[in-house]
């Protein structure tokens, strides 16, 4: 039915859209478009997979100890490596965050493998029946932590020392630096933050795609095109991004062809940009002549 496959669209662009905003947080502070993000997801779902299977510790412990991994891994890739880099050209450092996604790949195929794992569900239990449609108890929590996190986010942007503080570091570094704002501090949490927000996707996502180095491929190219058709600096452009991709690859999946979902998916964003170039939500710059 239509309405059942518009509600598993959203709840697919949710996951995309989760880890659309953890790209656009960074590209909104550094300008700077992280490539390793699927992969660092990635490797917190594996974190949580051993908190369960290998210590023995309840699902949403290890969730939220899975978080905590995250959060410290994203402040020691950016104060390990791309804080050295910090004044290079921005093509270097997109240069090094690739390496680094090619090699956080093959540490996860070294230490947990490369075979396919089931993770479980973050809650259990049948669809609910709502009326012409059913909804699993993990897509309402996907939907609800999506709606708030985006609220909590923009909030933090716009209301908030903090992220007035990441939008100052975004406009000019040597600005901020005089104004006593501590630069690298800032930078710390947004790759913690980002680092959480992947972290989210990837434990949620683990359980539809089954867990291994290679489960964030598709997911973390659909969160950069949800990023690129939002508008890429618009927290609202990612989230609407990763619905209307979910949503579009879906109804083309029940509709015309599951083989085909992907490539009508991208045509359809560079039917968008070719309309609209800066995105949905981008804004256009206007060149001094």
């Amino acid at each position: 039915m239509l309405t059942q496959e518009i509600v598993s669209g959203l709840a697919a662009g949710s996951l995309y859209a989760l880890a659309a905003l953890g790209l656009v947080l960074i590209y909104k502070t550094s300008d700077l478009v992280n490539f390793a993000q699927g992969e660092m997801a990635m490797i917190s779902a594996f974190v949580g997979f051993t908190c369960i299977h290998s210590w023995g510790m309840g699902y949403w412990l290890s969730f939220l100890l899975a978080l905590v991994f995250s959060a410290l891994f994203g402040v020691i890739i950016e104060r390990v490596f791309m804080r050295p880099v910090q004044k290079a050209p921005v093509l270097s450092q997109i240069i090094l965050t690739l390496g680094l996604y090619m090699a956080f790949r093959g540490i996860a195929g070294m230490i947990w493998g490369y075979e396919p794992t089931s993770f479980p569900e973050a809650i259990k239990g049948g669809p609910i029946s709502l009326g012409s449609f059913l909804l699993t108890p993990n897509q309402i929590l996907i939907f609800t932590l999506t709606i708030v996190l985006m609220l909590l986010f923009f909030y933090l942007f716009r209301h908030t020392m903090i992220g007035l503080a990441m939008r100052a570091a975004a406009q000019n570094l040597g600005t901020t630096e005089l104004m006593g704002i501590r630069v690298g501090a800032v930078f710390s949490l947004t790759w913690a933050i980002s680092a959480v927000l992947g972290g989210i996707a990837g434990l949620l996502i683990a359980p539809t795609t089954f867990l291994d180095p290679n489960m964030m491929g598709e997911v973390a190219i659909k969160a950069f095109a949800a990023a690129v058709l939002g508008g890429f600096a618009s927290l609202p452009g990612a989230v609407v991004g990763g619905l209307s991709i979910g949503l579009f690859e879906n109804l083309v999946a029940g509709y015309v062809s599951a083989e085909l979902k992907t490539a009508f998916v991208f045509l359809l964003i560079i039917l968008i940009l070719y309309v609209k170039p800066t995105g949905l939500f981008g804004i256009k710059q206007v060149k001094k002549v």
